[in-house]
């Protein structure tokens, strides 16, 4: 019978500090095998030169380092550089580093495929494979820190949870990550530079406000009509823009933190004056800002960009109302990186 071994970075510092002195040894070793996994990033025993030759053979023989590796990565035009990443059981998720003057902003992946059903999104194609593991989502991060410092001379500056998956359907391992992220014994971030998207799951909005996470909150709103949220993101139906409102209202009274709607206008779909309204009444009930995003085609002609006029209109009536609103422009089109294009189709 085959034994498997245990990925060592599965064990917390105190577990670890409790299976040195099980062996025998000293439990600060398990400190320094700590570091080496999440402050240093090790993904290999040898690596960690001040444990004597004997103890890292011992390591070996009894665990493994599931670290993830960057199987291909792509540039783009604009210096966005988008990762196909390996996981240890062969699976692959995409990860995306995208560069501005001021910051570097790792986007990363909570899930192999998604559980969700939007239209418009290209990963929503891909069935749902299994949920990242809390390393797994680190190791992103770590990769495309020293993809900044390589290419751009800078370390990572931000992270937003909007690549493959749904973060929320992932929720404690997402949190498990942002710890060892934030953590002075991890990579020691700030939480206020972390950004986690959700499509809108009302009761892991609340869990999150009664855990008091520290990070921020955006969600892929894209519309506030039911019928025609439920038509392009067809969960909806389940659970409707009422439960995600109040939830919105419970998380900002819990927590006093802003809430980005993440919006794209398409033409035909949600680019009439009611529309607009709509989205201004939903604004208004809660403190809030928008992002206006340019669609990225997934060769689907049902989803075609709105005119200029339209979005001109969007922006002009939000401000009207005292809504803050940004036209974002999207990144890394021309190698499919940009929002909802991520597919694991490289090349």
């Amino acid at each position: 019978m085959i034994q498997t071994k245990k990925d060592i970075r599965a064990l917390s510092r105190d577990e670890l500090r409790d299976y040195f002195v099980a062996q025998g040894e000293k439990a600060f070793r398990g400190n320094q095998v700590y570091e080496w996994l999440w402050s240093k990033g090790a993904h290999s025993f040898d690596d960690m030169t001040n444990l004597s030759k004997e103890t890292r053979s011992f390591l070996d023989t009894h665990f493994v380092i599931n670290h993830i590796k960057v199987d291909q990565m792509q540039r783009s035009n604009d210096g966005t550089i988008k990762n196909a990443v390996k996981l240890h059981d062969n699976l692959t998720v995409e990860s995306v580093l995208i560069p501005t003057a001021s910051r570097t902003t790792a986007c990363v992946s909570s899930q192999v495929g998604c559980s969700l059903n939007c239209k418009f999104c290209a990963t929503a194609r891909l069935k749902r494979m299994r949920n990242l593991n809390p390393d797994e989502i680190f190791d992103q991060v770590v990769a495309i820190d020293q993809q900044s410092k390589l290419y751009f001379g800078r370390p990572l500056s931000n992270i937003v949870f909007m690549g493959m998956g749904e973060p929320l359907m992932n929720y404690n391992n997402v949190i498990k990550s942002i710890e060892k992220i934030t953590s002075p014994d991890g990579l020691g971030m700030s939480p206020k530079r972390i950004t986690v998207s959700t499509s809108g799951v009302p009761k892991i909005i609340k869990k999150m406000a009664d855990d008091a996470v520290k990070f921020n909150l955006a969600v892929s709103l894209h519309s506030a009509l039911d019928e025609v949220r439920t038509e392009i993101m067809p969960f909806n139906e389940q659970m409707p823009l009422i439960e995600l409102k109040e939830a919105l209202q419970y998380w900002y009274i819990k927590t006093k933190k802003f809430i980005t709607y993440e919006y794209i206008v398409w033409g035909g779909i949600n680019d009439r004056d009611k529309d607009i309204e709509a989205l201004i009444e939903f604004c208004l009930a809660v403190p809030s800002k928008v992002n206006l995003i340019e669609y990225n085609p997934i060769d689907d002609g049902q989803f075609q960009q709105a005119d200029p006029e339209t979005i001109n209109r969007y922006v002009a009536k939000l401000e009207d109302r005292g809504i803050t609103v940004t036209v974002r422009r999207s990144r890394g089109k021309d190698i499919d990186a940009a929002c909802g294009q991520l597919a694991n189709k490289n090349g």
